[in-house]
């Protein structure tokens, strides 16, 4: 094996989740061995994933995605006010509601409001209001 070939293939790097925060290997120059490539996705969390932001994810969040996008295929979007559902689409936190991750899934994509249960990886910036 060359060695430039064999400096990547050695390339292990320690990150953290950026959804769930926990540690885990990326093996990105050995992809057929990373954790990652032992969950076999589903093609609508592939489709999914590639309306995120997210870089790496960890094998327990990326079974997650797989779960909640399936599981989301048993609802449609509440297309007016009166079809949303408390505790399923959202829940209410003193005068605001706040979003399910369902409700984000459902949306099909990210409004880029910084919402607390955004599932497609969006982090408003801390000088952004």
């Amino acid at each position: 094996m060359p060695a430039f070939l064999a400096h990547v293939m050695e390339k292990h790097e320690e990150k953290y989740c950026p959804k769930c925060n926990s540690l885990f290997t990326c093996r990105s120059g050995d992809i057929a061995n990373c954790q990652c490539n032992t969950i076999e996705l589903s093609e609508a969390a592939k489709d999914f994933l590639l309306r995120t932001s997210f870089d790496c994810l960890c094998k327990s969040c990326l079974e997650k995605i797989n779960q909640d996008i399936q599981m989301a295929k048993s609802y449609h979007f509440p297309t007016q006010k009166e079809m949303l559902i408390e505790g399923l689409h959202y829940y209410k936190e003193q005068n605001n509601w706040v979003f399910t991750e369902l409700y984000h899934i459902l949306r099909g994509y990210c409004c880029q409001s910084g919402c607390r249960h955004c599932v497609y990886g969006y982090k408003r910036s801390a000088g952004s209001q």
